[in-house]
C-alpha cells in the first residue's frame, strides 16, 4: 500500500515528490554535515568523544569528510560507551588531546559557515551547545551564533506535525528512505542527517524558503513553538510541573 499523501497549503506531498531536483532550494546542492558523540547528554558538562564534519553534494555523495577521536579527559560512562562504542581506555590510548580536537572542529565548521554553506545537524542545539561549552572550557573562541544551520528534526516536525511515532534519527531516516547502517557513529549519523535534510527539501520544496538563511530564521520560531507545545503536553501527563518549561532556543541553548 502506498504511503498516504499529506496536504500542505492545499497541495499534496505526493505532488511535491514529483517535482524535479531543479525545483528544490539551491541550498540543497551542497550541505555541510556535523555530529558529535559524547560522554553524556549534559551540554554544559559532558565532553566530546568523536566528531564528524563533512560535505555532501546534491545527490548526497560525500565530497569531503573529516573525523576526530578525542581523549575527553574524563571517564566515559558505561552507558555512553554502550551507545557509541568508545571506551575510556580506547579514547585515552588512541584519542587526541581534547583542546586540539575542539579547535579543529570549530575551525572546520567556521570554514563551512563563512562560505555560506548550510550545516546540517540533527537536534542541532545538542551538538552546537556542547561544542560551545567545550570551546569555552579549552580556551577556543566559540561559535556563538552558527548560521545557516538546518535541523531535520525541527523541519520534519514543522511540515509533518501530526505523524505518529518517535522522531529519532533512525526512525526519521527510515521514514524518508535514507540508509543508516551505523547509528550513533558520528560520521554515519552526520551523513544520514544531511541526506534526510535533502529528502525533506525535495518532499516539501513548494513550501520551503528559497535560501538557507531564511530557513534558519524560520527554524528559530518553529523550535520555540515546538518546545512550547511539548511543554504543555508534558504538563498534562504529569511529566513536568506547571511552572517548568522546555528550552526552545535554537540552534544553541
Amino acid at each position: 500500500m502506498s504511503e498516504p499523501a499529506h496536504t500542505v497549503n492545499g497541495m499534496t506531498t505526493r505532488h511535491a515528490e514529483q517535482l524535479s531536483l531543479w525545483d528544490v532550494p539551491d541550498w540543497v546542492r551542497l550541505v555541510g554535515v556535523f555530529d558529535l558523540e559524547t560522554t553524556g547528554v549534559d551540554v554544559t558538562g559532558d565532553r566530546i568523544v568523536t566528531a564528524h564534519v563533512g560535505l555532501l553534494d546534491a545527490s548526497g555523495l560525500i565530497v569531503r569528510a573529516r573525523d576526530w577521536l578525542a581523549d575527553p579527559g574524563i571517564p566515559i560512562p558505561e552507558g555512553a560507551s554502550a551507545i557509541h562504542g568508545i571506551s575510556t581506555e580506547y579514547a585515552r590510548a588512541n584519542g587526541r588531546p581534547a583542546h586540539e580536537v575542539v579547535s579543529e572542529v570549530v575551525a572546520a565548521l567556521r570554514g563551512l559557515l563563512d562560505a555560506g554553506i548550510p550545516v546540517v545537524a540533527y537536534n542541532a542545539p545538542f551538538d552546537f551547545s556542547l561544542l560551545k561549552y567545550e570551546s569555552l572550557r579549552h580556551g577556543v573562541p566559540p561559535i556563538e551564533n552558527p548560521s545557516p544551520v538546518i535541523d531535520p528534526l525541527v523541519v520534519d516536525k514543522a511540515y509533518d506535525r501530526w505523524r505518529r511515532g518517535k522522531r529519532t534519527l533512525e526512525v526519521v531516516a527510515a521514514h524518508y528512505a535514507v540508509k543508516l547502517d551505523a547509528a550513533h557513529e558520528a560520521s554515519a549519523d552526520a551523513v544520514a542527517a544531511g541526506r534526510v535534510a535533502q529528502a525533506l527539501a525535495e518532499r516539501y520544496a513548494p513550501w520551503l524558503p528559497e535560501t538557507a538563511h531564511e530557513l534558519h530564521t524560520r527554524q528559530v520560531a518553529w523550535a520555540r513553538a515546538q518546545a512550547a507545545s511539548l511543554t504543555e503536553y508534558f504538563i498534562q501527563i504529569g511529566r513536568l510541573d506547571p511552572d517548568d518549561r522546555l528550552d526552545g532556543r535554537w540552534p544553541i541553548r
